[in-house]
């Protein structure tokens, strides 16, 4: 799990590289967890937060029950749309819920919810860590993942190559996030929950699918704490009064989303400290240099 290949269907020689933490090498354990390993990852779980405050990797985007006709949602931020895009999708179990049950704290919720594409998917498959599923088994997915109250979070770019379905109980990302004063401030997401006082009727439902504590409730109606509110829209479809919908954040608030995978890597980079603006440079020359000697 320290190696992510790629491989090109020409059948020419595969391509390696090293795999980030998270998200990589943590899942690539899909499986073969130990209490050693789960107790070691969660000592070094804090470590993470500040690269995620600087660079999310993930974001999250709307359930597909909470998009209503008039609202402005592009195709990225639609994960049906990301699934019926896709030619190779892999399902593997949740490596959060799965660690979370090996120490006796599952929370119970669907485990096989994990979805990759693309060469994601293809090196999941190749090693034995998911199985491939057409998109028809992967929308069924995404409905699964409403029913049960789980946040659907893509890789943080408009081309991801997952969209993992997690809950505030043991994903690793929204447990340090509930932590967070302000997880929207670290979080990617182009939305936020509004609610109707007048059509509320105080029933507390909302309160139970959320989960980033964002609703505080008084004697009339809930009211969204837009610090961290993620905009998910799992309180949006239970509502039994229709009171709750999502709003698309103001441009000025609108989160950038990087175009692809190495985009997002490249920014990682530079947030770590890792990269500067020398160094791409180099990288570039040094790429074209090896095309040229490859053409010879």
């Amino acid at each position: 799990g320290l190696i992510f290949s790629k491989h090109s269907r020409s059948g020419s020689a595969p391509k390696y590289q090293a795999a980030p933490f998270v998200i990589g090498i943590w899942e690539f354990q899909v499986g073969r967890l130990t209490p050693e390993l789960v107790r070691d990852f969660e000592e070094y779980l804090p470590h993470l937060i500040p690269t995620w405050e600087k660079t999310p990797q993930m974001r999250t985007i709307p359930i597909g029950a909470s998009i209503n006709a008039k609202m402005k949602v592009l195709p990225y931020e639609q994960a049906e749309a990301i699934v019926s895009n896709q030619d190779l999708i892999v399902v593997a179990p949740c490596i959060c819920r799965q660690e979370r049950q090996l120490i006796g704290e599952g929370c119970g919720k669907p485990l096989e919810t994990c979805l990759s594409f693309g060469s994601g998917a293809a090196f999941f498959q190749r090693n034995g860590l998911g199985r491939p599923i057409n998109q028809e088994e992967a929308l069924a997915i995404l409905r699964q993942a409403n029913e049960a109250g789980l946040v659907l979070q893509p890789g943080n770019s408009k081309q991801p190559g997952f969209i993992c379905c997690c809950c505030g109980d043991c994903c690793a990302a929204l447990r340090s996030l509930r932590q967070h004063p302000q997880p929207t401030s670290v979080l990617s997401s182009a939305f936020f929950a509004k609610v109707d006082k007048k059509l509320c009727t105080n029933c507390g439902v909302c309160e139970t699918r959320c989960q980033m504590e964002a609703l505080d409730f008084n004697d009339s109606a809930p009211v969204v704490n837009l610090d961290r509110c993620i905009g998910c829209g799992l309180c949006v479809p239970t509502c039994p009064s229709e009171a709750i919908i999502l709003e698309r954040k103001s441009a000025s608030k609108q989160p950038n989303i990087p175009a692809n995978r190495a985009m997002i890597n490249i920014q990682l980079g530079k947030a770590r400290g890792k990269l500067n603006n020398y160094d791409l440079v180099m990288l570039a020359v040094r790429s074209k240099v090896d095309r040229l000697l490859a053409k010879k």
